[in-house]
C-alpha cells in the first residue's frame, strides 16, 4: 500500500507542475503577473510590431538578450522563454549565443555542449580575483596559452534551435595564435570582422571544433569571448549572458561590452539583475538605480532603439536561514526605472508572494536549499508566467490578428 501511495503522490506531483496547472500555486500572486509600462512605451510596441513582421515574413530574424547571474547562467528560465519565442511560428531559424562555460570551469545550459582538449583559466565580471580587462557583453571569458589546442560546441537536444549554418568566434584576434576549423564535411566561407571570425556553412549542422595553434611566444593569452550559432531560416534568436555572482554593477566593468553587444543589435533587452546586489548589507537603492541607468545607456549606445524588460528580483535568503527585505526596495526601483527609462517591468517578486515566498517555493519542490535559486521546475514555472504575461500585452497591442 506504501508504494501504491508512493506513485500515486508523484504522478500527483508531476501533474501539479505541468504547464496547464501552474495557475494553481496558492503561494503564487497571479494578479502580479502583467507587463507594466512607463508613459512612454513606444519602443516596446515598436518590438510587438517586429513580432507581427517575423510572424507575416516580412521580417527573417528577432534578436532576443537576457542578462543576468546565476539564474540565466543556469539556463533553464532563458531556455524556456527561447522555447517559446519560437513556438509562435513553430520557427527553425534565428540561433543562440554559447558561452563555453565548461571551458572556464563552470557550470553550463543543459541546450549545448562545449568540449576542449586543452587548459583555460577563467576571468568573469563577478569576481574582483578573477576580473581582467577587455571582458566583452557576455561578461566572462576563458583564456589558454596552450601550443595546440582544439575547443569546440555541439548543440544539444532542446526544443527550440536543432542546427546552425553560421557560427561568430568572438576572440581577441592575438596575432600569437592561429585559429582555424577543423575538418568537416560542410564546405565553408571564412570573413574576419572587427572582434569576431564568421564561418558560413554550406549545409545546417548541430556542431564545430575549432584548432587554436599557438605560432610564437611574443604575446600571451588567446581570449574566447564566446560563440554565436545562428540560422538563416526565420524565428527568434536568443541570446542568454548570465554569470554566477554578476550584479548591476558587474557588466560595467566591461571594457567591450557595447562593442560588441551592437554586433547582435538586440531589438529587446531582459534584465534580471539584483539578487547578489540584494545579498550584500550595504544595498543602496540609490546605487542600484545608477547602475542600471549606467547599464541601459550601454545598451542603448550599441542598439538605440531596443526595447528593455526589467524584472524585480526574486525574494531570497541570507546565509539559508534569515529572510531578506532587500529585494523590496530593489523591486522599487525597477518602477522608478521604469519611468525614467522607459522600460518595461514583470514583477517577479511580486508574482512569486512578495516577502518570505521562496520559503514556500522551497516547500513546494520548486526551490533550492539556499532559499535564493530555484530547480528546473522552479524556473521554467517562473519562465511560463513570464512569457504568458508578455504574451498577453503582445496579443493586446499586435495588430495582426
Amino acid at each position: 500500500m506504501k508504494k501504491i501511495s508512493f506513485y500515486i503522490l508523484l504522478i500527483f506531483s508531476l501533474k501539479l507542475f505541468s504547464q496547464s496547472n501552474i495557475y494553481n500555486l496558492s503561494f503564487v500572486d497571479y494578479s502580479k503577473s502583467k507587463i507594466s509600462y512607463g508613459k512612454d512605451s513606444s519602443r516596446m510596441m515598436e518590438f510587438f510590431k517586429k513580432m507581427d513582421e517575423l510572424k507575416q515574413g516580412k521580417r527573417n530574424r528577432i534578436t532576443v538578450a537576457h542578462y543576468g547571474g546565476s539564474h540565466i547562467q543556469g539556463g533553464f528560465w532563458p531556455d524556456k522563454l527561447a522555447e517559446n519565442f519560437q513556438s509562435l511560428g513553430n520557427f527553425e531559424g534565428g540561433g543562440i549565443f554559447a558561452f563555453p562555460y565548461k571551458l572556464a570551469k563552470t557550470n553550463s545550459p543543459h541546450y549545448f555542449k562545449t568540449f576542449t582538449t586543452g587548459s583555460w583559466k577563467r576571468f568573469r565580471c563577478a569576481s574582483v580575483k578573477e576580473m581582467c580587462l577587455n571582458l566583452g557583453m557576455a561578461g566572462i571569458a576563458a583564456v589558454s596559452n596552450d601550443s595546440a589546442n582544439t575547443f569546440g560546441v555541439k548543440l544539444q537536444e532542446n526544443k527550440h534551435h536543432a542546427k546552425f549554418n553560421s557560427i561568430k568566434i568572438y576572440y581577441n584576434f592575438n596575432p600569437s595564435f592561429e585559429l582555424n576549423l577543423a575538418p568537416l564535411n560542410s564546405k565553408f566561407k571564412r570573413k574576419d570582422e572587427k572582434g569576431f571570425t564568421q564561418f558560413d556553412f554550406e549545409e545546417f549542422i548541430d556542431s564545430v571544433n575549432f584548432v587554436l595553434v599557438r605560432k610564437d611566444t611574443n604575446q600571451k593569452d588567446f581570449m574566447l569571448h564566446g560563440l554565436s550559432l545562428e540560422n538563416s531560416k526565420p524565428g527568434y534568436y536568443y541570446a542568454a549572458f548570465g554569470v554566477n555572482g554578476a550584479s548591476s554593477s558587474s557588466y560595467l566593468k566591461c571594457n567591450l561590452f557595447a562593442q560588441q553587444l551592437e554586433t547582435l543589435k538586440p531589438d529587446l533587452i531582459i534584465f534580471s539583475l539584483g539578487v547578489n546586489d540584494t545579498q550584500d548589507k550595504d544595498f543602496s537603492k540609490s546605487e542600484y538605480i545608477e547602475h542600471y541607468d549606467s547599464l541601459i545607456a550601454l545598451v542603448r549606445q550599441a542598439s538605440p532603439d531596443c526595447a528593455i524588460l526589467l524584472t524585480t528580483t526574486s525574494d531570497n535568503y541570507i546565509r539559508r536561514r534569515t529572510s531578506n527585505k532587500r529585494p523590496i526596495k530593489a523591486g522599487e526601483a525597477m518602477f522608478e526605472l521604469m519611468d525614467k527609462q522607459n522600460a518595461a517591468v514583470w514583477d517577479l517578486y511580486g508574482v512569486m508572494g512578495g516577502y518570505k515566498s521562496i520559503y514556500k517555493w522551497y516547500k513546494s519542490g520548486l526551490a533550492a536549499r539556499d532559499k535564493v535559486h530555484f530547480n528546473g521546475r522552479g524556473y521554467n514555472i517562473i519562465a511560463q508566467l513570464m512569457f504568458d504575461a508578455f504574451l498577453g500585452s503582445y496579443k493586446y497591442n499586435s495588430k495582426v490578428k
